[in-house]
């Protein structure tokens, strides 16, 4: 779907959509119509209970006066309290109905908004943006399809005022919207297609926007004594893969050389190992790579956008499969950092994976912070539900930063304790650590947390719980069911407003 802007005007072809705001008080455009048609717009809201509340549609479909084959007004609500992600919602509600009354082109036009929430000009970029983020679709093993359930519209047009100033805008966001959509990507294809060997491909694809691709095979991370992350691929026929993706977006004398550190989570699929799962949703673990796919789709994002911040992506890539050779509770593994893991549970493996890539960025890189994310525990689930990701830190500071960035982009973020008493659970009689704790089932997530705190020193870090983030079952205006992408919003947003040069 293409996007262009344009100064108001009147289309003559396509539809147009017009903004209404509360009370159903036509703006200019929208009155300019309603004369051309002799009152056919204002009669249609009259025998209508459309208001112009936030949300609201109302088609009106080849309207006598006008060359265009419909109008389709849209509420605004209270324009005092008109917000980005209102325009966003309004830009994938629009699409999500557009697409379903076979519209192909479409002129938005956003005219009168005068808000303290928002810039008239930001408004439109964020109504495209929105647009943009509504009509993903993963359909690439889709060869049967529905002529009527295919998505109808190609060009939208958004008209207003300073329209050059908007595209300028949407350029940041369209690049935003790619990083987003290759996460989304990532995270809905099937294990058999996306594993280790092939994740690893599709970061060196990255390559043609200027990021500098390294990739650790199993020889390398052995020579490392990256034993806790090879524990769980070593009951695959697939290898694991440790990759280092760098951005250096910020060439200005004196930089700091500290980068920005992004590590995830990369199970490319959980069976469970040893410790099996059950069948039933089984075939949903091939989204517990998620963390690594927000933190690929952060690196295109802020490569594509040419983000003015020096910042490195490191995901670690395994799949955990219960072969002869797998791991095996009681098992005792050595990490990077010298650490010794005794392995209790074999379905606790993304942390083992993040230990050794926590370790390696930290010990290599000497970065300014580290943010993990991970689909890590079910215990967030149960704690959160699907609204917010779960967020755990030894820095006031950066948490701080994290949930404001959280509140612009509607990408929440809650933060749980962490202490001592949680950490004492970690604790093996046998070993250094214990990949789950001896409290049961209580404070899960948390005792993760401390679990992972053990491998990043004194290096400010952050760890975000996103197991009942990165995939819904429910179609929001800017979010369709399947693979979210979300955190490369939230991250970006963070990046954005504290580090950018």
């Amino acid at each position: 779907m293409k996007f262009a802007f344009s100064e108001i005007s009147i289309p003559k072809r396509g539809t147009i959509a017009v903004a209404v705001s509360a009370g159903s008080t036509l703006s200019a455009t929208a009155s300019a119509l309603d004369k051309k048609t002799k009152g056919a717009l204002s009669a249609a809201v009259k025998n209508s209970r459309f208001s112009g509340k936030k949300g609201e549609l109302l088609e009106i479909l080849a309207p006598a006066g006008l060359e265009v084959s419909g109008v389709l007004l849209f509420g605004l609500g209270d324009l005092a309290e008109l917000s980005r992600i209102d325009a966003e919602n309004l830009g994938g509600n629009l699409v999500k109905k557009l697409n379903s009354s076979g519209v192909q082109n479409v002129t938005v036009v956003l005219d009168n908004i005068k808000s303290p929430g928002i810039k008239a000009v930001d408004a439109a970029a964020s109504l495209a943006f929105g647009a943009k983020l509504g009509s993903y679709r993963f359909q690439k093993y889709k060869t049967d399809t529905d002529d009527s359930s295919e998505p109808t519209l190609k060009r939208m047009t958004v008209a207003c005022k300073g329209a050059a100033a908007a595209r300028k805008a949407f350029a940041d966001l369209e690049a935003l919207a790619e990083g987003v959509f290759l996460t989304r990507d990532l995270v809905s294809e099937p294990a058999n297609e996306l594993y280790p060997e092939s994740f690893a491909d599709r970061c060196k694809e990255l390559t043609s926007l200027g990021i500098k691709v390294e990739i650790l095979d199993e020889a390398k991370m052995k020579r490392l004594g990256m034993g806790a992350l090879l524990g769980v691929g070593q009951g695959s026929r697939r290898e694991s893969r440790l990759v280092v993706m760098k951005w250096t977006g910020d060439t200005r004398k004196g930089a700091s050389k500290k980068p920005l550190a992004f590590v995830g989570k990369g199970v490319c699929f959980d069976t469970g190992g040893i410790s099996l799962k059950p069948g039933p949703g089984m075939e949903e673990m091939k989204w517990d790579m998620g963390g690594a796919g927000t933190v690929t789709g952060l690196m295109k994002a802020l490569a594509g956008r040419k983000a003015k911040v020096n910042a490195i992506g490191v995901v670690g890539l395994v799949e955990n499969m219960p072969d002869g050779n797998a791991q095996r509770p009681g098992d005792i593994v050595k990490s990077m950092s010298g650490q010794t893991i005794e392995i209790l549970n074999t379905d606790a493996e993304g942390r083992l994976v993040l230990a050794d890539a926590l370790w390696y960025t930290q010990e290599k890189y000497k970065p300014e912070f580290m943010i993990d994310l991970a689909t890590l525990t079910g215990a967030i689930i149960i704690a959160l539900g699907h609204e917010n990701a779960g967020l755990f830190s030894n820095d006031d500071d950066l948490s701080d930063k994290l949930y404001k960035a959280g509140q612009t982009v509607d990408e929440g973020v809650w933060r749980f304790p962490m202490s001592s008493n949680y950490a004492k659970q970690t604790k093996s009689p046998i070993a250094d650590l214990q990949n789950i704790g001896t409290g049961g089932r209580g404070a899960g997530s948390i005792v993760a947390a401390e679990f992972l705190k053990k491998f990043v020193n004194d290096v400010p870090w952050v760890h975000l719980d996103i197991a009942g983030m990165a995939w819904s079952k429910q179609d929001k205006p800017t979010v369709p069911k399947g693979g979210t992408g979300y955190g490369v919003r939230l991250l970006n947003q963070f990046v954005q407003d504290n580090y950018e040069g």
